[in-house]
This record gives structure tokens, C-alpha cells and sequence, in this order.
């Protein structure tokens, strides 16, 4: 993705979400959402920033969903 990307996710029910961006290293990015969302679809953009709004470097970022007691990771890629 460039410059931006949008992670879609939809909720059975309300619950409390963690959904953050983590290097391939570990290391937390950013932190996307850490609140309770009502039940339905949602979408989250991720503007390849990291928590102190500085642009992070190309390459492979991962992002973990934590949301019900189910964790979801997935893969992206920046490209600049």
C-alpha cells in the first residue's frame, strides 16, 4: 500500500478491541483502535505513520487484531 491502506474487520457483537501495527521484529508501531466498538462492520485506516506521526519505513508491517478473545493477524507491505 501507499501512501495509506484500510483494514476491514466486522464484530458479532460489541467488544473490546486492540487492533495495532507491529514490525516484523515485534515492535509495537501504532495503535489503531484500544476501545469498546458496538457490534457490525468497521474500517480503520492506517496511514503508515507510527504513534509519534512520523512516517514509518517501507517493507513488511504486520497488524493484530485482538477483539472477543480471538486474535487475527495479518500481513502488509509498504511501498514508498
Amino acid at each position: 500500500f501507499n501512501p495509506a491502506t484500510e483494514i476491514a474487520f466486522a464484530l458479532p457483537q460489541a467488544t473490546t478491541v486492540d487492533l495495532a501495527v507491529y514490525t516484523v521484529n515485534g515492535r509495537r508501531v501504532a495503535t489503531l483502535v484500544n476501545q469498546d466498538l458496538a457490534a457490525g462492520e468497521h474500517r480503520v485506516i492506517w496511514d503508515g505513520r507510527d504513534t509519534t506521526g512520523q512516517r514509518v519505513a517501507s517493507g513488511a508491517y504486520f497488524y493484530r487484531l485482538n477483539a472477543g478473545g480471538e486474535v487475527q493477524v495479518k500481513r502488509m507491505s509498504l511501498v514508498k
